[in-house]
């Protein structure tokens, strides 16, 4: 550590405020923001607890990055506030990087809620450099960290163009169709199987075989699990109920959400799985459509709309299995449904292409602001 640098605990430099129930403070004339541990606005009091330039942090059920406040504002009773007690001795935004510095989930201490120990925080030692250190330190990392999030923006931007643009292209093969289309409901083309109603105890890990629950069932993805297994004997007794690998799966309890329709293939992995209800599987017969086909079908705006016009609620957005059955698929000719597939499965792959490069940015990003804050407390910056 550099010479004139000192090691103090955190509690000899910064006041840890408590916050409090935003509930006793509710107003709908107050002008002070009342701030969620995330840096949300979970309303407005007529009072506040918690300066201009205050870092907080969660420190009960959402231990989130620390976040840096420019305004007043009212502190809620899920998070801490971090201000200096000597604006003399500490910079407010040398606290908040500090604040950034600090493995905080790893202080976590909570059970079943995860939750911080206000003495604990106390304890942490930090090092404290001259105060004309601090602001140098402060200004290299605003002007660094502002570049850092320009860059994370631009990779979350392309990111979304990608992932539009496929979906874009995918809307387009549905909306212009040709004129030898035919449309045929979805049970004249694909066999549909309504999940059995397994009773709670019959899963346990310590079966072998496994089943398709709705939480196996994510927007696009299928979601691997450890725990709902059946017993063997089932795999003969309820046969009906097997689902195989490539199979078309949909949650009708919550079916559609806000990132999208719950529709998945089944992989290799749950290839003779048993159906739990509240799941369908369709099975699509070869001679009159392409199962690819049919996935992308569901994957598209068309099938989301439908969806949202048949549930019965969009609180708990169910869909009938009736429903399902009477939805209609635009159907060319099983000749151009495999080219309208290998079009789509090209398009797929680069936009995973991009996805990957994008996501790597991003981490690296991450990886890069954690180095220079390490340098910046060890005085190498």
């Amino acid at each position: 550590m550099k010479s004139g640098w000192e090691v103090k605990k955190l509690g000899e430099m910064i006041e840890i405020r408590n916050g409090k129930n935003q509930q006793d403070v509710l107003s709908e004339s107050g002008k002070y923001k009342i701030m969620g541990s995330a840096g949300n606005v979970m309303g407005y009091a007529t009072d506040f607890i918690c300066e201009a330039g205050t870092t907080i942090i969660g420190r009960k059920g959402n231990i989130s990055k620390p976040i840096y406040i420019n305004e007043p504002f009212w502190n809620v009773d899920t998070a801490f506030g971090l201000y200096p007690i000597n604006e003399k001795n500490i910079d407010k935004r040398f606290v908040y990087y500090l604040c950034l510095g600090i493995d905080f989930k790893s202080m976590n201490r909570g059970t079943t809620i995860p939750s911080l120990v206000k003495s604990e925080l106390q304890s942490i030692e930090i090092p404290i450099p001259p105060l004309a250190e601090q602001q140098r330190i402060v200004s290299i990392l605003d002007n660094v960290f502002s570049e850092l999030e320009q860059a994370k923006e631009n990779a979350q931007r392309n990111l979304k163009n990608a992932k539009e643009l496929f979906e874009s292209y995918l809307q387009g093969v549905f909306e212009n169709k040709g004129e030898e289309w035919e449309e045929k409901k979805i049970e004249e083309v694909a066999k549909i199987v309504n999940g059995y109603s397994f009773e709670s105890k019959d899963f346990s890990s310590k079966n072998i075989i496994k089943s398709v629950k709705i939480t196996n069932v994510g927007v696009k993805e299928f979601i691997k699990e450890t725990d709902n297994f059946l017993p063997e004997k089932y795999k003969e007794s309820f046969s009906d109920f097997q689902v195989k690998e490539g199979n078309i799966v949909m949650a009708l309890t919550r079916t559609i959400i806000a990132s999208g329709l719950k529709v998945a293939v089944v992989p290799k992995s749950y290839d003779g799985a048993l159906l739990n209800q509240r799941v369908a599987a369709l099975i699509p017969i070869e001679k009159i459509i392409n199962q690819k086909y049919l996935y992308y079908f569901l994957c598209s705006e068309n099938v989301s709309e439908y969806v949202k016009a048949n549930v019965n609620t969009l609180m708990q957005p169910n869909l009938s299995i009736n429903d399902l059955k009477r939805l209609m698929v635009p159907l060319p000719s099983l000749q151009e449904q495999q080219v309208i597939v290998s079009k789509l499965d090209e398009l797929s792959a680069e936009v995973k292409k991009l996805e990957t490069i994008y996501t790597q940015k991003l981490e690296k990003l991450e990886e890069l602001k954690k180095a220079i804050l390490h340098k910046a407390f060890e005085g190498e910056l």
